[in-house]
C-alpha cells in the first residue's frame, strides 16, 4: 500500500510565495463557503480576505478537469479581495446527476454562488470551460458580469485544437501511488514547474483508504466540456452557436491567450475581433494553455491593469 500523504488545503501558500517570490508574513486569509442550489446541491468556494461580500473585488472561475486552487498564486500576488469558485463536478462542489456541465448550465449554478459571495464584484476572471461560463454568465446575468477576462479560450476551441488538454484529461481515472499520478502529470505539463505540478496534485486528487490516488472532477462529458463547450471531435471549420452568445457579451472584455498554445489560435481571435470590435488582447509569451499555472504573476498585472481602468 501506497504511503499516507497529509493534505493540509490551506497549508500549501508558503509554497507559491516561495516560487514566484511573493512577501509572505503570514499566511493568507482564506475560508471555504458552500452554496446550495435549487435542487439541493451544493457549490463550494474559496473567499479570499475578511470583510463583507459586497467589498469582494474579483470572481475567478477555473476551466474543466480543475479547482478554485488553480488560481491561488495570481490571486495572492492581486492582494484584492477574490472569489474562487470550484464549479459543479470539480474540487469540493457537488457532482451534478446529469452529468451536464455545458457552461450555460454551469453559468447558472454559478450565478447562485456569485450573487450570494460577490454580488458586487467589479470583474469576473475565467479561464477554458470556466471562460465559456464566465461568457454566458455574462449573457445570461450580466447584472454579475461588469467586465470579463476570458483566458485562452473562445468559442472556437474543437477536439483537434485542444487535443493536448484532452489527452490528459481522459486519461486514467485512478493511479497506484502519487508518484505515477505525478510523473503523467509532468509529461503532459511541460510548461509548469514541478512543486506546482505537486500543489495542483495534491489540490485536485484525494488518497483512497487502499493508498491509491483518485481525480476529484466529475470525468462524465469532460470530452465535450474540457477546454470546449463544441463537439470535442470537431474538425469542420462551422461556427459555433456560442459565437452568436460571444456577441452579446455588453460588458468590457480582455482575451488572454498563452503564448505557446494551440487552443486559441490567428482565426479565432479574428472572428472574437470581429464580433467584439472593442475587445482587448493580451499575449502571455511562454504561457500554454493554462496561463495562471505558467505565468501567475502576468497575468495577475493583466488582471490589474482591468481593475484600475
Amino acid at each position: 500500500m501506497s504511503e499516507r500523504i497529509d493534505y493540509d488545503e490551506f497549508g500549501l501558500f508558503h509554497e507559491n510565495a516561495h516560487e514566484y517570490g511573493l512577501p509572505f508574513e503570514a499566511p493568507p486569509v482564506v475560508r471555504r463557503e458552500s452554496v446550495a442550489l435549487a435542487d439541493g446541491h451544493r457549490v463550494s468556494a474559496l473567499v479570499w480576505g475578511e470583510g463583507a461580500v459586497d467589498d469582494v473585488e474579483i470572481v475567478f472561475v477555473h476551466g474543466g478537469s480543475q479547482n478554485a486552487h488553480t488560481w491561488d498564486t495570481t490571486i495572492m500576488a492581486l492582494g484584492r479581495r477574490a472569489l474562487a469558485v470550484d464549479l459543479p463536478g470539480h474540487g469540493h462542489s457537488d457532482w451534478r446527476d446529469d452529468g451536464d456541465y455545458t457552461p450555460s448550465r454551469l453559468a447558472d449554478d454559478v450565478a447562485v454562488v456569485v450573487s450570494a459571495l460577490a454580488p458586487r464584484a467589479s470583474l469576473v476572471v475565467g479561464m477554458s470551460l470556466g471562460g465559456l461560463t464566465s461568457m454566458q454568465l455574462a449573457v445570461r446575468h450580466s447584472h454579475l458580469v461588469r467586465s470579463l477576462v476570458m483566458v485562452d479560450i473562445t468559442p472556437g476551441v474543437n477536439g483537434v485544437k485542444a487535443k493536448a488538454v484532452l489527452d490528459f484529461v481522459n486519461g486514467p481515472q485512478t493511479f497506484p501511488s502519487f508518484e505515477s499520478l505525478l510523473e503523467r502529470t509532468i509529461e503532459h505539463n511541460p510548461t509548469r514547474t514541478l512543486s506546482s505540478l505537486r500543489r495542483g496534485i495534491l489540490h485536485n486528487a484525494k488518497q483512497l483508504d487502499d493508498g491509491s490516488w483518485q481525480w476529484r472532477y466529475d470525468r462524465r462529458g469532460h470530452g465535450r466540456t474540457t477546454a470546449a463547450a463544441t463537439d470535442a471531435t470537431e474538425t469542420a471549420p462551422t461556427l459555433s452557436p456560442l459565437w452568436d452568445d460571444f456577441e452579446r457579451v455588453a460588458c468590457p472584455l480582455l482575451l488572454v491567450r498563452g503564448g505557446v498554445s494551440p487552443v486559441v489560435d490567428d482565426d479565432d481571435v479574428a472572428e472574437a475581433r470581429r464580433r467584439q470590435p472593442t475587445m482587448a488582447l493580451a499575449v502571455v509569451e511562454g504561457a500554454g494553455h493554462s496561463v495562471q499555472g505558467d505565468r501567475p504573476l502576468e497575468l495577475a498585472e493583466l488582471i490589474r491593469s482591468r481593475t484600475s481602468s
